[in-house]
């Protein structure tokens, strides 16, 4: 698959201007600190085929679930901090501006690979609802470093002529680093207030993370040099091919060293093959070349790197790690990146914690408020790369700042926010004791209320039936119940019949009264007696067995020392 630069309009950040005056969102610009920021470019490839993405999703907001905060043009900030757009064609990402301190390097790899992550995770979901198949493929890496001079001390050193050196300086590190075999170039752009280094994008995050520290290393060292002429490269001994001159870059200003720029082409050549005639006349391997540059510069890099990146740097350099223009074709990874190639958390924050700009710029994204002169503002907008717009919550006022004038309020933006962060664990806490409450109470009262009910179908039932009269046998089946539960008698025969005994009525007793009452005679309970002893059945006689009686023997009575075993 073949995807071609084309040619991009230029925007307000590629022309210089000076610390003091108003840039185009009209905010005062202050001096800001150095920093950097990366860009990567995706082709989008839609159920296997090549697709523009401003044709298939119209919009970044259609890609992503949750709300965007929008930044400038048709480009949003994610939720990571980065910045999502349609660029001719392509998806690109850019992360927020990491202040230029040891770990920059890093600190911009995780904020791009972070932002990838969540992208792709959207994806994801996208084609879960459309029923169809995106694939992103890597493309490029833009690497951009700020660029200051003193006012005192231009001495004719511009942007652009740094951009021209640099393409001759960093063409050999940079294709050892982060170039593979189907590359084309590496190139140099000035970007006004900045210089943009491109190259392929690297499908590694460890690569990636030692490519950007070794940029900004060289970048930050040759920018002090005292004239940024091309005679500078022999004085400072940096070895480059002889013959090499950069082309035009094909996307925007600038220069890129391409492959047709040397005798062959470096990205399909051994890297270790002595082929390339320098300028001194030494025949040296594109490995030697690449490693000379970065000795010459090892002391900016290693002020700016952190550990793992300056091992890597080390191994590429010195042949003990693999280098993607010695594998024999370019990786899989690049087919299908967020997939194939994912962020393993290879710089993690207790380790290296975020600039003081992401965390103004995560602040803003998030919409956390924070306390400034007196009053309480909350963040509505991004405007470009470095001005937030807040509202004052007393009148509504807006306010437009810079993020280097945000630096001076980050500390108790911090505290705002971790206070925050903890009251709402707090709350969330309150909320679960509250809903259990709750729902334990609405048991309890569905509970009450089906008792209720019963009690109601009851009452309604017993109001239906019509009310039994006083004196009145039971109903037939109640009384055949009954004598159904009665046992049977063994023998019926000889048993006189005996009329039904009617029940006497019951008497309401009478209030006890204090009055002695006095004691029946004894006729009177004899006469009783016999009448119950005639209402009585008649006792059946023991029948006694025929023949003459049996003598009645006696058991012998037992010793002492003899067990009784029938006492």
């Amino acid at each position: 698959m073949l995807i071609k630069y084309q040619r991009k309009k230029e925007r307000w950040s590629d022309f210089a201007y000076q610390a003091g005056g108003r840039d185009a969102t009209g905010a005062v610009r202050t001096r800001a600190l150095p920093a950097i920021g990366l860009e990567a470019e995706f082709a989008t490839i839609v159920d296997g085929v090549l697709a523009r993405p401003e044709a298939v999703f119209q919009s970044p907001r259609n890609i992503v679930r949750g709300p965007l905060v929008h930044r400038t043009g048709r480009s949003y900030h994610l939720p990571t901090g980065g910045a999502v757009y349609f660029d001719t064609g392509v998806i690109e990402l850019a992360t927020p501006m990491v202040e230029i301190d040891r770990g920059c390097g890093a600190r911009g790899t995780r904020a791009l690979w972070e932002s990838l992550g969540f992208l792709r995770h959207e994806l994801d979901g996208w084609e879960d609802r459309h029923e169809r198949d995106v694939r992103l493929v890597g493309f490029s890496t833009h690497y951009n470093v700020s660029f200051e001079l003193p006012p005192e001390l231009p001495n004719g050193r511009t942007v652009e002529r740094l951009a021209y050196l640099l393409t001759h300086v960093l063409a050999a590190p940079v294709m050892l680093l982060a170039a593979n075999r189907r590359s084309t170039g590496v190139g140099v752009r000035p970007r006004g207030n900045r210089v943009e280094v491109t190259a392929d994008f690297t499908p590694d995050a460890a690569l990636m993370a030692a490519t950007a520290t070794l940029i900004v290393g060289i970048v930050r060292a040759v920018m002090d040099w005292s004239t940024y002429e091309v005679s500078e490269l022999a004085r400072h001994g940096i070895p480059v091919v002889r013959g090499f001159v950069p082309r035009k870059h094909s996307s925007r200003k600038g220069w890129v060293a391409r492959h047709d720029c040397f005798p062959e082409n470096p990205f399909t050549c051994d890297v270790n093959a002595a082929k390339w005639p320098t300028s001194r006349g030494k025949r040296l391997s594109l490995r030697e070349m690449a490693g000379r540059t970065t000795r010459q510069f090892w002391e900016s890099i290693s002020a700016l790197g952190d550990p793992l990146s300056l091992r890597l740097i080390a191994a590429v350099m010195r042949g003990r790690a693999p280098s993607l223009l010695e594998l024999p074709d370019r990786p899989a990874a690049y087919e299908d990146v967020g997939r194939l190639c994912r962020w393993d958390d290879l710089f993690p924050l207790t380790l290296l914690p975020r600039s003081r700009y992401e965390r103004v710029l995560g602040h803003a994204v998030a919409g956390r408020r924070v306390h400034m002169d007196g009053s309480w503002h909350r963040p509505i907008g991004v405007r470009g790369w470095t001005h937030v717009v807040f509202r004052r919550e007393s009148d509504g006022a807006r306010r437009v700042m810079s993020l280097d004038q945000m630096l001076a309020h980050l500390d108790a933006w911090d505290r705002t926010a971790n206070r925050r962060i903890s009251q709402r664990r707090v709350y969330r806490a309150a909320r679960d004791v509250e809903r259990r409450f709750i729902a334990d109470r609405r048991a309890a009262l569905s509970d009450v209320e089906h008792l209720r009910r019963r009690a109601s179908d009851f009452a309604s039932l017993d109001a239906e039936l019509p009310p039994v009269k006083e004196g009145l046998e039971q109903p037939v089946e109640k009384r055949v119940d009954v004598e159904r539960e009665t046992p049977l008698p063994v023998s019926v025969e000889g048993r006189p019949a005996r009329a039904a005994k009617k029940r006497p009525a019951k008497v309401p007793k009478e209030p006890p009264s204090r009055v002695r009452k006095e004691r029946p005679s004894q006729a009177m309970q004899a006469s009783a007696s016999e009448e119950q002893a005639s209402d009585r059945p008649a006792k059946r006689k023991r029948r006694q067995p025929e023949g003459p009686a049996k003598p009645r023997t006696r058991r012998p009575k037992g010793k002492d020392d003899e067990l009784n075993h029938n006492p």
